[in-house]
Parts: C-alpha cells; sequence; structure tokens
C-alpha cells in the first residue's frame, strides 16, 4: 500500500519542491533525486492503485440511500468518498452540476481531496473561457474566436491568467483548455467559436499565450482535441466523425498547433474521438450495428503513441476526451473502450463509466477489473502502466499537488471570495470582448444607432437569456447617460414563426435590433436565392429572422442584425445593412452576464464602444457556396466605413 512508503517519499518530495520553486517549470523538474522518488513511489505500489490512477470518473449527479434521484454533486459525501477510497482513483472531473457557489466548490475540492491524502487527486474542469465554462461564479471571458478576432496575443495570456488564477483559488487544479483546434469547416457543429481561427499560425500563437497564460499560475493546461477535431462535421458526443486529409495536410494545418504546443511545454493533451485514416485505418466491428468502422484516434495506438509521442515528442500526460460520449460508447462496449485506450497509451481514462449512486458502482467495479485483468494478461504491458503512473505523478510532483500547502479552509474560501469573478477580471473580460466585435457592414452609416429621448428599440433574439441580456446593456447605457433614455420592447423567437404581430412590432419601433443563432441553415436556396416563402417554425433559426430584416427593410426602419455565435451565419443575411459578429451566445441569467460578448456588441451598436475586429475565418456565401462573402481579415472601422488593417 502507498502509507507504507508516505514518509519517506513525502520528504523528498518536499526536498524536491524546494530546489524547484513555486511556479515549478519543465526544465527545472528534471533532476536525478525527484525521478528515483517517483520510481520508488510506483515500485511500491499495487497494481490496484496504478489501475485507479488511470481512471477519472465524474460525480455529476449522485443519488445518495435513500433518495428518491440524482441531484447536482455539490457537498462531498461518505459514499462518493468509498468510491474514491476502494478504487484508488486518481482524479475527478467537474461539471457546473459541482460548481454551483464560490465557497461550495472550494469545500467540495477541500472534501475531495481529504479521500486521497497520500496521492492527492487531480480535479479537473472545461473551462475553456466562452461557450464552454462550469464555474457559476467565475469570469466567463469571451471565447477563443473572440480573442481571434482581436489579434491581441497578450489578451489569450490575461484569458488563461484569468482562469488559472480563479481555478487554482477554488481547489481545481487542472484546466481542460485550450481547444487548438483548426475550425476550418464552417459546418462544423461542435468546435465553431470554440476556435481561436481557420489559420493554424493564429491558433499556434494564441493557443500557446493562453497554455502560458494558465500555466505560469501553477494550473495545468491541456490542448484538445488531439489531432485535431476543427474539420469534422460530425459531433462526436452523437456520432463517429471522419477526418480523410493525408499525411502532408495534416501535418501542416491539423498538427500545427498540436505540435506547437508540445515545443511551447503544454503539460497535458487531450484526444480526439475522430477517424483519422491516413495516420491509422484498423477497423473494427462496431458493437451498435455490426458495420465496420475505423479506429479513432483515442482508441489507436498508432496515432497516441507513434504519432504523438513518437514523431511529435510529446512526453507529458495523455487523456481522453470522455469516453461515454457516442463516439466511444455507442461502437465500444464500456470496458473493451477503457482498456483500448489505455493499451493505445494515453494515460488517463475520462469518464469511464457511469457512477451517480452506490448501486452504480458496479459500472467502475466492472472497468476497473477489465483494466487489471488487461493488465495481468500482458493485454496491457505492466512496464506501460507504469510509464503513465510515472507521467502522472510527475506532473502532480510539478504542479505541487503532490505536496499541498496546509491552509485552513476558512483561508482557502476568503481567498477564492477575493478573486473568483472579481472586479479586475470581468473589466479585462469586457475589454477583450468589445476589442474583439467585429463590423462586417455599415451601409449609410447605419450604426452607430442614436436614439431620441424615449424612442422605441425592439429587441429580438432567439432566447429569453439573449434578449434580457441586451435589453439589461441598453438600460445600463441610459443609466449611465450614454444614451437617452429608450423604451425596449423584447421578444424571443426560438420555435416560433413570422406573424402580423411580430410585424406590428417593429412597426411600432424606431430601431431594430436582432440577434441571429444559426448552426444549420434552414430555407432552401434555389438558383441562388433564399426561399423566404418558407416560414416553417421548426426552421425559425433563419426563416424568422430574414423575416424581420426583410420586413424592418421595407418599413425604412434602423436594422442591426448581431450574429450570437458562429460568424458563419452572417452569410445569411446579405440583405442587412448593418451587420456584426460578436461569437458568443450566452446571455443574462441567474442574476449575472453569462458571458461580456453580448453587452459587448450592444456597446458598439450605440456608439460606446468602437469595434476593432477582423474576422479569424472565411465566411462563404450561402448562395454562391464556393465563394467567400466576407474574407479572413475583414472588418470595418465604424468610423471611417474603410477594412481595419492588421
Amino acid at each position: 500500500m502507498i502509507k507504507r512508503i508516505c514518509a519517506p517519499a513525502g520528504i523528498a518530495l518536499c526536498l524536491v519542491l524546494s530546489i524547484m520553486g513555486g511556479n515549478a517549470t519543465a526544465k527545472g523538474y528534471e533532476n536525478e533525486k525527484t525521478v528515483s522518488d517517483i520510481q520508488e513511489i510506483v515500485e511500491n505500489m499495487t497494481i490496484d492503485e496504478k489501475v485507479g490512477q488511470m481512471l477519472m470518473p465524474d460525480f455529476r449527479n449522485w443519488q445518495k440511500q435513500g433518495e428518491t434521484k440524482a441531484t447536482g454533486f455539490i457537498e462531498m459525501n461518505s459514499e462518493v468518498a468509498s468510491i474514491i477510497k476502494k478504487y484508488h482513483l486518481g482524479g475527478v472531473i467537474l461539471f457546473a452540476e459541482n460548481v454551483v457557489d464560490t465557497e461550495q466548490t472550494v469545500r467540495l475540492t477541500d472534501g475531495l481531496q481529504m479521500t486521497s491524502p497520500d496521492l492527492p487527486l487531480f480535479i479537473t474542469v472545461d473551462q475553456e473561457g466562452g461557450i464552454v465554462t462550469r464555474l457559476q461564479t467565475g469570469t466567463n471571458l469571451p471565447g477563443n474566436m473572440a480573442l481571434g478576432a482581436a489579434r491581441q496575443e497578450s489578451y489569450a495570456y490575461q484569458s488563461g491568467e484569468i482562469i488559472g488564477k480563479e481555478l487554482s483559488s477554488l481547489g481545481i487544479n487542472v484546466n481542460f483548455g485550450p481547444s487548438v483546434d483548426v475550425n476550418n469547416n464552417p459546418g462544423n457543429p461542435v468546435i465553431g467559436v470554440r476556435s481561436f481561427s481557420s489559420d493554424p499560425e493564429l491558433v499556434s500563437k494564441l493557443g500557446i499565450q493562453m497554455i502560458k497564460g494558465l500555466q505560469n499560475q501553477n494550473m495545468i493546461a491541456t490542448t484538445k482535441h488531439f489531432p485535431g477535431h476543427g474539420d469534422t462535421a460530425v459531433d462526436s458526443h452523437y456520432g463517429l466523425p471522419l477526418v480523410s486529409h493525408d499525411k502532408e495536410r495534416l501535418r501542416s494545418i491539423e498538427l500545427l498547433p498540436f505540435q506547437r504546443a508540445i515545443d511551447a511545454g503544454v503539460d497535458m493533451m487531450m484526444t480526439a474521438h475522430v477517424q483519422f485514416p491516413a495516420f491509422d485505418d484498423t477497423t473494427y466491428i462496431s458493437k451498435k450495428d455490426g458495420q465496420e468502422i475505423m479506429v479513432p484516434a483515442t482508441l489507436s495506438q498508432k496515432v497516441i503513441t507513434g504519432l504523438l509521442r513518437e514523431d511529435m515528442g510529446f512526453d507529458g500526460v495523455v487523456v481522453t476526451d470522455a469516453l461515454n460520449m457516442k463516439a466511444i460508447a455507442d461502437n465500444f462496449g464500456q470496458e473493451e473502450a477503457v482498456v483500448l485506450a489505455l493499451k493505445s497509451g494515453v494515460d488517463i481514462a475520462l469518464m469511464p463509466a457511469q457512477v451517480n449512486s452506490l448501486q452504480m458502482e458496479k459500472n467502475i467495479a466492472s472497468v476497473f477489473n477489465a483494466v487489471k485483468a488487461a493488465v495481468a494478461s500482458g493485454e496491457i504491458p505492466l512496464n506501460q502502466v507504469n510509464q503513465s503512473v510515472t507521467r502522472l505523478l510527475e506532473l502532480k510532483v510539478k504542479r505541487g499537488i503532490l505536496n499541498p500547502e496546509d491552509t485552513p479552509i476558512d483561508k482557502k474560501i476568503e481567498t477564492a471570495l477575493q478573486v473568483v469573478g472579481n472586479e479586475d477580471h470581468l473589466k479585462k473580460e469586457r475589454k477583450m470582448a468589445e476589442d474583439a466585435i467585429t463590423l462586417l457592414k455599415n451601409e449609410h452609416k447605419t450604426l452607430p444607432f442614436k436614439p431620441k429621448k424615449n424612442d422605441k428599440v425592439l429587441i429580438l433574439a432567439p432566447f429569453d437569456d439573449q434578449v434580457e441580456s441586451m435589453s439589461r446593456s441598453i438600460s445600463e447605457l441610459a443609466d449611465k447617460k450614454k444614451i437617452k433614455k429608450v423604451q425596449i420592447t423584447g421578444m424571443s423567437f426560438s420555435g416560433k414563426s413570422f406573424t402580423d404581430q411580430v410585424a406590428r412590432l417593429i412597426d411600432e419601433s424606431d430601431f431594430v435590433i436582432t440577434g441571429s443563432y444559426i448552426v444549420k441553415n434552414d430555407p432552401a436556396v434555389n438558383d441562388g436565392v433564399i426561399d423566404d416563402s418558407i416560414q416553417d417554425s421548426s426552421k425559425w433559426a433563419t426563416a424568422f429572422p430574414r423575416a424581420v430584416m426583410n420586413h424592418a427593410k421595407k418599413k425604412d426602419k434602423e436594422f442591426v442584425l448581431m450574429s450570437l455565435r458562429n460568424p458563419y451565419d452572417v452569410a445569411n443575411f446579405e440583405e442587412a445593412k448593418a451587420i456584426l459578429a460578436v461569437y458568443g451566445f450566452k446571455g443574462y441569467s441567474n442574476g449575472r452576464y453569462r458571458q461580456p460578448n453580448i453587452p459587448a456588441g450592444i456597446s458598439t451598436i450605440f456608439g460606446e464602444s468602437r469595434p476593432k475586429g477582423t474576422l479569424p475565418v472565411d465566411i462563404p456565401s450561402v448562395t454562391k457556396p464556393s465563394e467567400s462573402l466576407y474574407k479572413y481579415g475583414y472588418g470595418l472601422d465604424i468610423k471611417s466605413g474603410r477594412p481595419i488593417k492588421k
């Protein structure tokens, strides 16, 4: 057991950390004493302990004995503690359900670490910034594509720094970010604004700065989704994507940001559940339908060991993307998927089995025993297991996890309350968001809007929280006397058709602001013309805002289209006189803005801030798909009306 070597190992690790200093770097880590200490720990670990280090489940929800349903796991309990101890787990991943409040999160992470005092846990979270954030009280940030539009490397560093400070204060030691996927497929359903750009060089530069910002706060950074999820048309949460490019193309585009991150010393790499036949065309029979499928990167030894470790030289920790995603879960058995992943060379199987009650403990037990059996049979070589566990412990030493500071819980809470979502962080995120706003069209100097007192402003956005974000932002500008007091009417249109009532609202308004949120174009395009006769409520995402645009134009109303998510959707609104992209769709709910992007867009619309963003991607035409409507690097200066040069 670990306990029999705890004291001497602890002393050695204290010595190591005093030599390395608080913000350890990869270079500072290389010393003989450290290596021998970790080797001693690994040699004295049982197989159970080694296997446990390589498993990282979630406890997103938990149903305690005697309770009727599972609810968000927000407070440590003896049942979860018993599973962590029994299976010697090396880490857990947290989700939004687990991190609802700053003090609550500190107490939860503290409780989790108390279950594993000999080998403290990796406590991980997906806090990418932008649309993928978990903290309910943290700084959300504008997101990667907004940073790509702003073109400021310092903003990427600041984003990493803010995330690192906030997570660290909460007791979280691993961030599953940044995404360095190159989003060169406008139809990508899962990456989109999570990517910095379609340009691998820009992705690399900004990705490295975010990594530095994180790791300089002693936060473990994780680049994802290796070897690249940017040029896929299928979401691996629901299916198995395929990237069919040849090796030369993949090395020059998809793999470039990962190679640059490796060269810059990134701590961790997350794999993608995507097929890459250029590197591995091995086939399996799907358990879903009996069809022959190619092995996804996560389960491929040729990709993980051959490409990532041997060819690209990555010697850090490799973690899978969630193994409960349908790309893996539907096609491979639960136990087989975990065994194949570890066999391929990954160090951590993320979310290997669903466990949300003691009754479901059998799921993790089944996976745990399957891995042990694979090690016993030699299917997973013991030497490979030892190498993985060594890498995991090396990283825990490097980031101070194995020798944590003995800080009282009240002090931890006090610090976290001062750090998480503080005014300085919110001010910085607002500046980043404002500088990212990209003005794509402004005919007849439609913008900025200059309403007179009691003018009527109509807000139409897909969802209630977006309407609320826009309305509040306008009211705040009026309260600060930046604009005249106006009358605001708001309506959400998700799932709705354009009606006479909506037309009357437009007729009665002086200014109309419409948010677009199109992931898939719905109305038919016939002979290069969008068919506006389609008003099916199921096709609301495109049909409704186009109808608003057309009616506002007919009535000569001041109209602006705000693209809320992927900027590609602006191609559906060529007829609009004013268009801008904000790269983030989260609105206002539960007493706070969920992203700074929409308020920054409103600030631009009313002339309070000046947009400086330029497109980090090409925008293809909807009516002429082979042509670009707006090219990479395009963005207008709101005053001169001329393209911004960067």
